[in-house]
């Protein structure tokens, strides 16, 4: 177990810090109306880019009438409502429609716009729920830890340029426990979206962990999986993703992540080989580094 307790002793010597020069404001309340004060002396007229977090507006998004900003760090944002967005996908669905020739006023097309919108929202809903109650740019390609300690930082999930309020599915259920065994949740059911072609993409994921005097609800493991899988997704990004918001949760002593997934787009276009399986794996902490560690995970993981 030394080995365990040298990289806990890691892990609390690492700071988790912000890029504060992408959010230097001080927020004031002066009766009902709020105001932002700047640290810096900026102008709005010479930035570049309006609607950035260092430059105050009035936003004319749906959803967003009464937001000062679109995008900034307040707890009280109020984000746009998945509910506004349906009109204009419903429109491109009915162009896209209309496109492949045919006739989106037909009987058995005439509600499908709608109907297809709300799937890909629900298909997609990952991106208002987090594991800390704040999300970073979609599409983000979160990079791989370059050491061999755990990654702590908010830079690995998220960028901190463009954040917006959503769900924290985590909901505190972090509970000092005085355990340094293996925890293996394994065959999670995933379902996600390609991000190359739209198509789906499904199979399962199993996650271990060493714990460091914490553990997470059992249950929240799955509901980690759950928000990663419900964006468009590559597979690799995926299992990277999972084993990073494990280690941001409950800071072990190693997070080790393998998914396997049916590809649609191999199956259906393409190649079309029915039977081929994409397995990823991601190993953090003391499962990179002790091949016994990684090897009992594994064991349990493919023993059925």
């Amino acid at each position: 177990m030394n080995g365990i307790s040298s990289q806990c002793a890691k892990i609390k010597d690492l700071s988790i810090y912000d890029n504060e020069d992408d959010h230097k404001m001080v927020m004031k309340k002066p009766g009902p109306l709020r105001t932002v004060s700047w640290t810096e002396n900026v102008e709005e007229s010479n930035l570049d880019v309006p609607g950035t977090p260092r430059t105050p507006r009035t936003s004319t998004t749906p959803g967003h009438e009464k937001c000062m900003f679109h995008h900034d760090l307040e707890l009280d944002h109020r984000p746009p409502t998945r509910e506004a967005l349906l009109p204009e996908m419903s429109r491109s669905y009915r162009l896209l429609l209309s496109s492949l020739g045919e006739d989106p006023d037909r009987q058995g097309l005439l509600k499908t716009p709608e109907r297809a919108a709300k799937a890909m929202l629900f298909f997609t809903k990952g991106y208002d729920q987090s594991i800390d109650g704040c999300r970073g740019n979609r599409g983000e390609h979160p990079p791989l830890p370059t050491h061999r300690h755990l990654p702590t930082t908010d830079l690995y999930l998220y960028t901190t340029t463009s954040m917006d309020v959503v769900v924290n599915v985590i909901n505190d259920a972090v509970f000092d426990e005085d355990h340094d065994e293996m925890v293996v949740v394994k065959d999670i059911e995933m379902f996600s979206m390609c991000e190359h072609h739209l198509v789906p993409f499904y199979g399962k994921v199993s996650i271990g962990y060493l714990p460091c005097k914490k553990i997470l609800g059992l249950s929240k493991l799955a509901r980690i999986v759950e928000i990663f899988s419900r964006r468009l997704q590559v597979q690799e990004r995926l299992t990277k993703q999972i084993a990073v918001a494990v280690t941001k949760a409950v800071q072990p002593a190693g997070v080790a992540v393998v998914v396997e997934g049916v590809h649609m787009c191999m199956v259906m276009r393409g190649v079309q080989k029915i039977n081929s399986k994409t397995v990823t794996s991601t190993m953090l902490g003391v499962f990179r580094d002790d091949p016994k560690t990684r090897e009992e995970f594994l064991n349990l993981v493919h023993n059925k």
